[in-house]
């Protein structure tokens, strides 16, 4: 028989301070989404017949061109892609596929443990400040709670990681971040160079932009009303290129924005106004997974240093009532003591900063201070900003 809470607080305390997150909620098998996790309407992601969103049907970009003499017309795909809706698929990554499934798997380890033994890595007991196991994403500020739970390993150093990330986890994990970072590097130096940056300063630019790198590991469990809820609200990434293994499952969507204006929530589409990207502005697109691929987005680091030529895609994750899924991104992002603001080249070529200089805690201490809101934590650094 399923069980019943008393009230919000019970819940609350089960799901988050307890450390049973959704996957308790599952395993007690509740048979409708209890109230605390019921999306406002025009949050909501349908999935049916009437779905006003479009599937994502571009071919994923082959990185392996940019070594060989398809490398500027490779060049100028990840360009079109970050400057129009902020991300792509790429295949011949360098990531070897036998690891994407063997990370899927220590995933669905991890989650399917029993709830103790996930709760020694909630925050104020994990055996270190770098291992957090959780659910939602500020559940102390969410008005809904969305449906996933989650853990993050962030890296310092290898001895750190293999001594306190998770069991399941850690050498996959280990492995998957540095085979990575190249292919982060490879697009990260296409993209800085597009922007009028010398070759001689790009690698300063990068190591500051990637100076601080985090693996997690999202768990989606099986929902009895995905209509109702979503595993992830809509938001863009804080850093600087976050790199995704969905599953074969998929659920993931990705807006194209409406204004060149970011943090823009006017939901009127403009249907006359279509993109090169198979979509019109306004609209969500479904990414589909596609085997052996890795999906690429841009996050606002890169948006506020591109002066906003490129852009930080806002996306969600909807539920499904199938099966449990999971997903493993990669946030690569400056290190709390970096300054981010617009390279010098490119607010020349633009006539004037559309952002300020802002200290990288600072943004980061607003974006985790807040619930998922669209592309709100961009407001933070924006020139009209008032402290």
């Amino acid at each position: 028989m399923a069980t019943t809470f008393n009230d919000e607080n019970s819940l609350f305390n089960f799901v988050v301070r307890d450390g049973n997150g959704v996957k308790g909620l599952v395993d007690l098998g509740v048979s409708r989404v209890p109230e605390r996790y019921v999306q406002p309407p025009k949050e909501r992601i349908e999935k049916t017949n009437n779905d006003t969103s479009s599937p994502h049907r571009v071919a994923p970009i082959d990185l392996s061109k940019l070594d060989g003499p398809d490398r500027e017309e490779t060049a100028e795909e990840i360009i079109r892609a970050a400057e129009s809706v902020g991300f792509f698929q790429v295949v011949n990554h360098g990531v070897p596929l036998e690891l994407l499934e063997s990370l899927k798997n220590a995933a669905f380890r991890f989650f399917e443990q029993e709830a103790e033994k996930k709760a020694v890595f909630l925050k104020g007991v994990s055996p270190s400040p770098h291992v957090k196991y959780g659910t939602s994403f500020v559940p102390e500020k969410e008005v809904a709670l969305e449906w996933k739970d989650y853990v993050s390993m962030v890296y310092t150093n290898d001895d750190d990681a293999l001594a306190y990330w998770p069991q399941y986890c850690k050498e996959v994990s280990l492995e998957y971040l540095k085979t990575s970072i190249n292919m982060v590097k490879k697009i990260l130096e296409v993209l800085i160079a597009k922007l009028g940056v010398p070759s001689e300063e790009s690698s300063e630019i990068i190591e500051a932009l990637i100076g601080l790198k985090m693996v997690n590991m999202n768990y989606y469990p099986a929902c009895p009303n995905p209509e109702l809820t979503v595993g992830v609200g809509r938001h863009s990434d804080m850093g600087a290129l976050t790199v995704l293994l969905q599953d074969g499952i998929g659920g993931l969507y990705v807006k194209i924005e409406e204004e060149m204006d970011d943090g823009d929530d006017d939901d009127d589409d403009d249907d006359d106004d279509s993109t090169n990207i198979e979509g019109k502005k306004g609209q969500w697109m479904e990414i589909p997974p596609i085997s052996g691929a890795l999906v690429i987005n841009v996050g606002d680091t890169l948006q506020i240093m591109s002066n906003g030529r490129y852009k930080s895609a806002e996306h969600r994750v909807r539920t499904t009532s199938r099966e449990s899924r999971v997903s493993v991104p990669i946030f690569t992002v400056p290190k709390p003591t970096q300054k981010i603001g617009p390279l010098p080249q490119a607010v020349e070529k633009d006539g004037s900063p559309r952002y300020r200089e802002v200290l990288f805690q600072d943004y980061m201490a607003n974006f985790f201070g807040n619930a998922h809101h669209g592309k709100k934590s961009l407001h933070f650094a924006h020139v009209d900003y008032s402290i």
